[in-house]
């Protein structure tokens, strides 16, 4: 399907690259994770405290970027990196 069909059909569906491609790397987004599913997510890093939540920076794609403890710290990690927050529902 061409750019100008997409257009002409609104409710088309993306393909599964497209949506991996989507944000073409200036779009991210962020997520709060269990301490336990950042464990799982970033299996780098060791001896996380239990029971708490952290912040992990997302490319659009998915692919993890950042994990940190606050909000605001992964705000000014995207903005380090030039990349624009999508707000996710």
């Amino acid at each position: 399907m061409t750019e100008a069909e997409k257009t002409l059909h609104p409710d088309s569906v993306m393909t599964e690259h497209e949506l991996a491609t989507l944000g073409g790397g200036v779009v991210a987004y962020i997520k709060t994770l269990t301490s336990e599913e950042a464990s799982r997510m970033f299996p780098a890093i060791e001896g996380l405290p239990k029971g708490i939540s952290l912040f992990s920076l997302h490319a659009a794609d998915g692919t993890p970027l950042a994990l940190t403890d606050t909000r605001q710290a992964a705000i000014g990690h995207a903005m380090d990196d030039d990349l624009e927050i999508a707000s996710v529902h």
